[in-house]
């Protein structure tokens, strides 16, 4: 059985983002929102929303039970001020905490996480599944000699 850890990050979020473009619905005002507070602009990708998704659903089936506060630090990034001036140093800010939540929102509501009482959220046994049939078809799509142990 081929779990999440056995195929690369990359190939299983770019798998599990076009599976999940039919299951949530991005909203209206992702078109103006910014990612964090480090950001000077909205993402500019046409499929952040379901990049994201998938991201997150990965995160929380690795770390979880797991909380909006720790993924939004994950998400985060250095805060360097402006380019004008330096007024003072860098330092690290969170990511949105909005857009994370709506995604764990519309998730649970698809049945893939649920919320642990006082934890934060988990990955629920059809999430799991959900994973673990995008990382067999992952691998078999890959054409990796290294990972071909794990067929």
């Amino acid at each position: 059985m081929v779990t999440i850890y056995d195929v690369p990050a990359d190939a299983l979020i770019e798998e599990v983002a076009g599976r999940l473009e039919d299951r949530i619905e991005q909203p209206d005002w992702m078109a103006f929102a910014k990612s964090g507070q480090t950001r000077e602009l909205p993402p500019q990708q046409d499929d952040f929303w379901y990049v994201r998704g998938a991201s997150l659903l990965r995160k929380v089936a690795m770390n979880g039970p797991v909380g909006v506060d720790r993924l939004s630090t994950e998400y985060g990034g250095l805060k360097r001020g402006t380019n004008r001036y330096n007024v003072s140093g860098a330092h690290s800010d969170a990511g949105s905490k909005n857009i994370i939540r709506t995604l764990l929102q519309q998730l649970e509501e698809e049945g893939l996480v649920e919320t642990a009482k006082g934890e934060g959220r988990r990955i629920t046994a059809e999430g799991t599944s959900f994973l673990d049939n995008a990382a067999s078809d992952v691998l078999a799509d890959l054409d990796r000699p290294e990972l071909e142990r794990y067929a």
